[in-house]
C-alpha cells in the first residue's frame, strides 16, 4: 500500500474554506495526482481539507470518505505559554531546553502535559491505528504486521497538526519532534510505502515528503494558524 497524505490548500481559517490561491493550488495538486491514480480518498470533515480533497475525487472520480478524527486538532491550555501554539512550543523544546525525545516522554514536558493538543494526539492516533488495521496493518511497537496482499494507492487530506499526529505515529518520531524536523507546506504530497507482505512485519518507507512542485508558481508561502480551531 502507498498512503498518500496531502495538506490542505491555502486557507481562510475564519471561514474554513480555500482562498483563491488555495483554490488554484488544490487545482494543481489534483492533476499532479493524475500520474498516481488513487484507489481510496478520505478527508478531514473540515471544510478547507474537504475541498482540496474535492478537486482530486472530481478528477479521478472517486468518492470522498470523511474521517471524522482527522480535523485539525486543539492545542492551549492553563498556564501554557504561547498560547499552547505546537510549533513554537517544539521549537523551544529543542533548541532551549535541549529536550532528549529518546529518553524522555514529551507529554510530560509542561508544555504539552496539560495541553489538549496531547488529548487530541492520543485520539488520531488511536482512530488511524484502527483505520490502518481495516487497510491490513496491524501496528505492534515500531512495525505492522501486515495482513493483506492488496496493493492500492490510499490519500488522505487533512491538516498540519492532525497530519503530523499521524506520521508521528506511523514513523515512530516524538510529536513535537515530528512539528519541528518534519514541516509540509500547502497541497504538499507525502508518500509512505507499506510493503505488501501478507504474513510478515513491516515498516513503512519514505517514498516522498512534502513535494510542491506543482504549486511553484502560485504559493505565497505558509500561514501559520495562530488559534485552534
Amino acid at each position: 500500500m502507498r498512503l498518500f497524505f496531502i495538506r490542505h490548500g491555502e486557507p481562510n481559517y475564519v471561514d474554513d474554506c480555500l482562498t483563491e490561491t488555495g483554490k488554484k493550488q488544490a487545482a494543481a495538486a489534483a492533476e499532479r495526482l493524475l500520474l498516481e491514480p488513487l484507489d481510496e480518498i478520505y478527508s478531514s470533515p473540515n471544510g478547507r481539507a474537504y475541498e482540496t480533497a474535492s478537486h482530486t475525487a472530481k478528477a479521478q472520480n472517486l468518492p470522498i470518505t470523511v474521517l471524522d478524527y482527522m480535523h485539525e486538532i486543539s492545542w492551549g491550555g492553563e498556564g501554557i505559554p504561547a498560547n499552547g501554539h505546537l510549533w513554537t512550543l517544539a521549537n523551544w523544546m529543542i533548541d532551549e531546553d535541549d529536550f532528549d525525545f529518546g529518553r524522555d516522554d514529551w507529554r510530560e514536558h509542561p508544555y504539552f502535559k496539560n495541553n489538549s493538543a496531547t488529548r487530541d494526539y492520543d485520539y488520531v492516533v488511536g482512530e488511524f491505528d484502527k483505520f490502518m488495521k481495516k487497510q491490513g496493518y496491524v501496528h505492534e511497537g515500531s512495525r505492522f504486521l501486515c495482513t493483506t496482499d492488496e496493493q492500492k494507492n490510499v490519500a488522505v487530506f487533512s491538516h498540519g497538526g492532525s497530519g503530523a499526529c499521524v506520521l508521528s505515529y506511523l514513523l515512530n518520531l516524538a510529536f513535537p519532534y515530528t512539528l519541528v524536523v518534519l514541516p509540509y507546506d500547502y497541497t504538499s504530497i507525502i508518500v509512505l510505502e507499506f510493503p505488501v507482505n501478507k504474513g510478515k512485519y513491516v515498516h513503512p518507507r519514505i517514498e516522498l515528503f512534502n513535494e510542491t512542485l506543482h504549486t511553484r508558481n502560485i504559493s505565497s508561502g505558509l500561514k501559520f494558524q495562530e488559534k485552534s480551531e
